[in-house]
Formats: structure tokens, sequence, C-alpha cells
């Protein structure tokens, strides 16, 4: 078998024409503490307030509070199988959510990823967490009724639109039907219904969920969970 030289002398010429070099450089940090979602982080220095961290097994968090030699963070997720000594990544973007009517009939989890199984939200919208609230000047003012469907609730404390109204009671009490109850009202007022259930056992959720899927309240309505 015979070699050419010409052969050879091409053939790595085209290996390194095509080699290509990615390096990824990323800022870590180390766990110094963890305990009740929150976690002492050292050494991300040039981590900004609100950013989105990346901890190990994927689970994300986001900076709170940036001290002189460390920085704490919430950790949005499980945080069980996090612990001391853990290295923690800098994703350099500030935590933002999915905005849009993309999310309506969705179950996403506190920072806007779908767990409902549906696949990923299409939209190009992001809206960030820490925004500062519109002014009371420039908000519209509480001039419609928004009906809850419960007589009792409607007659005697009545709801404005845009209006903020406690649930309050103790456990198996029912807040949570006259929260759905008046979610299900809501057909067909074009109103755009949010439910937040952070915390709640996902089989308390699941039930919520099939329930307004079958009033069709799902339709106009996200879950927060």
């Amino acid at each position: 078998m015979e070699i050419r030289a010409e052969e050879i002398s091409a053939i790595i010429k085209k290996q390194i024409e095509d080699f290509g070099r990615e390096v990824e450089v990323s800022e870590t940090g180390t766990i110094i503490s963890v305990g009740d979602g929150i976690a002492r982080i050292h050494g991300l220095d040039k981590a900004m307030s609100g950013e989105l961290l990346e901890f190990p097994g994927g689970t994300m968090g986001m900076v709170l509070n940036l001290e002189e030699d460390n920085v704490g963070a919430a950790i949005l997720g499980d945080a069980e199988h996090i612990k001391e000594g853990d290295t923690v990544k800098r994703t350099e973007q500030i935590v933002q959510v999915p905005v849009g009517e993309a999310l309506i009939g969705r179950v996403v989890n506190g920072i806007g990823i779908p767990i409902d199984g549906k696949g990923d939200i299409q939209t190009d919208t992001y809206s960030q967490v820490e925004i500062k609230a519109p002014g009371i000047v420039s908000r519209k003012s509480v001039h419609e009724p928004m009906q809850t469907g419960l007589k009792a609730i409607d007659s005697m404390v009545p709801i404005g639109r845009g209006q903020r109204e406690l649930i309050i009671g103790d456990r198996q009490t029912g807040k949570t039907a006259v929260a759905t109850d008046t979610i299900i009202n809501q057909k067909g007022n074009g109103v755009v219904c949010i439910y937040v259930a952070i915390g709640q056992k996902r089989s308390t959720v699941a039930q919520v969920v099939e329930k307004l899927r079958q009033q069709g309240a799902m339709d106009y309505t996200i879950v927060v969970s």
C-alpha cells in the first residue's frame, strides 16, 4: 500500500480547518450553609440582586442578599438534595418568567416552567419577577363588581374587580372551594384567572386542575404550583 504525502497533508489541513474548540466559562461558588429553603454561597462576588442561580440537580435559585463575603439565595424548588459544599453556578440572568396568552390553560412552577407535561410554552415575551409596581395614580380605579357566584358573599361583602380580598379560615372549611367557584363563575366574562398553589401537595393541585378543566375554566385560567 503506497502512502502519499500529499493525501496525508490534505487530510491534516482539512481536520485543522474543521476543528472547533468551545470553552464554557462560568463563575461558580460553594454553599456554606443551607436550611429552610435559603442557601448561603461563598465565591459569587459578581452576583447581581435577583439573579438566577443554578444548583445541583437542575434546581434554580434567586439571589436575595448581597453581603461582603457571601450571598443569600432562595432555592426555587426541591432543596432536600442540596447540601453544604455543593457548587452553585451563575447564569448572569435576572429572574424572569414567560408572560402572555400562551400561559392560559397551563400549569407552571414559580419561575414559569411548565409542569403539566404539555411541552414548552411558545412565547417570546418575558417579564422580570422583581419590578416596580405601578403607582396608585396610574392604576385604573375599582369601578365594577366581580361576581363570585356565591350569593352570601356577593350580597354582604361584594368584591370589586381589581380589589384584593383575603379568604381566611381553618383547614377544611372551604377556602379552596370559594376560590375555585369564583374562577368558574368568571366564564364568559373576559377575566383571566391565576390560581397560585405554591407549597400545596401535587395531588391537591391535580384535583383543582381537573375540577377547573371539567367546568371549562382552564380556557381562561393559569395555575402556578
